[in-house]
């Protein structure tokens, strides 16, 4: 039976979706309307918010905005006096006080962690919000047959249907010789599929197929079809109404890199301040020889690395980046710069474009406004759900070593929640969003098709910019990250119908509903199996519901008519208890 203590304490809520908040992104002294959603039953008399401008507490009380017999919503102003505006609210009942931040509600004092938070820093650009990424690994994704040249040495050529010797070292020298013609060549792909935002792993030249050991920042590898096949790519994508963005290493090079090979080779070489060098040893990322790590503490590290993330957008036509390995970038022993290096590379791509970053664990020191715009999302959302859907608990859990945790839906919830409750909203709504990526093994591999497809259903209708990893549509697999990196199958008999058009209709849902775009979140229910949540907008509200396995029904107008006016169903109509599978319902006003 859907129990009270089921519900995922929806007595009260606020989020910063258009919903709750009048201007998601203000300016300095202006003045912004919050509201909160309270149920009857829970009785507030009065409430109020508390903010700290200038580290100051202040309590402005709020006035009823309007009410029904099943709730009240309560509005009240905030004035935007620093750049980060943190604030809670209090409630006070007939029961005693409670207070609400984006953790949820309280009956005891609360930290300033977790308050809701506005930011006046410029905001991510307008497009971002409505994007669906698209990963491609350019190697592994499709052939031109345009001339290359010959191969540099350290590569092996291999053929397409070559499988990957994953876990040996000589699985990052095989070649399969995709390029970026051959991903200009089959945009059409892309498009059918719905996505509109292309992820390049790095198109620089390296001594790996991943390139994240980059020789030179000057140019496109010409394996990859050298810089007139990037422009063309962009040029391409952008006539189609695509977007592209790329991915740059700035915690480290190789340790080919033109400007390492003068920083050893020159003691009195500009370059060697660029590195952490002494005598003939030198710092590295993760103790890998071949990746030197950069010293952002010199000037002309830092003017030449802002010129290569505004060159690329400025002459190749890339509407931004994602950054790799960004928790680590301007840290090391004594030095942490990490906060300076996302502001320096957000000021020197401009606006209008997209910064993300990857992070693995808590990204929330990251991500207050004036840096990343947002970053990979591991740990808020690929982790739990892997979790909560994985068969395979063996698996090597990414960042983590295995086996993967086994999750009921409460604990998706919490997590989820708890990542996010420590973000400006605008942040958490532009964070990377993924079941898995070139870094991870297959999330079908460890998940089974079925299972597979309620991911996506929660990769597409929860918040965030959702990331589709090339080839994961039809059905590929790989039990490694190395391995989950397979060529691209252009043969169309050996794809997974089922599988693409699920994912190609759920790319069609969220774009066709602003709701399960830029709307607030609300969690309805969590049960083991269950997992039921609201996206709402001014005009639109959607609920979702997904099951992994079949479970009690839940008497929908009963629960849910006090917060959302009531769904779309008939009195004393239950929601569907066959499982697994996904509903998505438009709630009736």
């Amino acid at each position: 039976m859907w129990q009270p203590e089921t519900l995922c304490n929806i007595s009260a809520h606020h989020d910063g979706s258009p919903l709750y908040v009048s201007d998601p992104s203000p300016g300095l002294g202006e003045r912004v309307e919050v509201f909160v959603r309270t149920a009857a039953a829970l009785g507030v008399e009065r409430l109020y918010v508390r903010t700290s401008p200038d580290g100051e507490p202040r309590f402005t009380e709020a006035k009823i905005d309007r009410a029904s017999e099943d709730e009240t919503w309560w509005r009240v102003p905030v004035e935007i006096v620093n750049p980060e505006c943190g604030y809670r609210f209090l409630l006070h009942t007939a029961r005693g006080p409670l207070w609400l931040n984006a953790s949820g509600l309280r009956r005891t004092e609360v930290t300033d962690a977790a308050d809701f938070t506005l930011t006046a820093y410029p905001p991510p650009p307008t497009w971002a919000a409505d994007a669906v990424i698209y990963q491609i690994f350019p190697d592994r994704f499709a052939r031109s047959g345009r001339p290359r040249g010959p191969l540099p040495g350290w590569a092996r050529p291999a053929a397409w249907d070559e499988p990957i010797p994953y876990g040996r070292p000589e699985a990052l020298q095989q070649i399969y010789g995709g390029d970026l013609w051959g991903v200009a060549d089959r945009l059409d792909h892309i498009a059918d599929l719905g996505a509109d935002l292309i992820y390049l792993t790095p198109f620089f030249p390296a001594r790996s197929n991943h390139r994240y050991d980059a020789t030179t920042f000057d140019g496109v590898d010409p394996l990859l079809g050298g810089d007139e096949a990037l422009k063309a790519l962009t040029a391409r994508a952008h006539a189609r109404g695509m977007r592209v963005i790329g991915d740059i290493t700035l915690n480290h090079s190789g340790d080919a890199h033109d400007w390492f090979v003068s920083a050893m080779g020159e003691p009195r070489a500009p370059e060697r301040d660029f590195y952490y060098v002494d005598g003939d040893d030198y710092a590295t990322f993760a103790g890998v020889r071949t990746l030197p790590k950069f010293d952002h503490r010199s000037a002309e590290l830092r003017r030449r690395l802002d010129r290569v993330i505004s060159r690329y957008p400025d002459e190749f036509g890339l509407d931004g980046w994602r950054v790799d390995v960004a928790q680590s970038a301007g840290r090391h022993g004594g030095v942490e710069l990490n906060d300076r290096v996302a502001a320096d590379t957000r000021a020197a791509l401009g606006e209008g474009r997209l910064l993300l970053a990857e992070h693995q664990f808590d990204a929330s020191a990251a991500l207050r406004g004036g840096g990343w715009h947002g970053t990979m999302s591991y740990a808020g959302f690929a982790r739990p759900v892997w979790s909560w859907l994985a068969l395979e608990r063996a698996t090597e859990f990414w960042g983590t070593p295995g086996p993967i945790p086994l999750y009921g839906g409460q604990d998706v919830v919490e997590v989820m929640r708890d990542h996010a409750a420590r973000i400006p909203w605008r942040s958490y709504t532009h964070n990377l969003t993924l079941l898995d990526s070139h870094d991870t093994a297959r999330f079908r591999s460890i998940a089974g098709r079925d299972r597979q497809l309620l991911g996506a259903a929660l990769l597409f209708t929860l918040p965030g910019l959702p990331m589709v990893f090339a080839g994961d549509e039809v059905g590929v697999e790989g039990v490694h990250l190395e391995d989950g990196r397979r060529p691209f199958p252009w043969d169309e008999e050996s794809w997974d119908r089922r599988t693409y058009s699920t994912y190609r209709e759920l790319v069609a849902l969220r774009k066709s509903r602003q709701a399960l775009r830029r709307g607030g979140l609300r969690w309805l229910r969590a049960d083991d199996d269950v997992l039921l949540f609201e996206r709402a907008v001014p005009g639109e509200t959607m609920l979702v519901q997904v099951s992994r396995a079949s479970h009690a029904p839940a008497p929908a107008p009963a629960a849910l008519s006090c917060l959302t006016g009531g769904p779309d169903l008939r009195p004393g109509e239950s929601m569907p208890a066959d499982g697994p599978a996904f509903h998505v319902w438009e709630v009736a006003r």
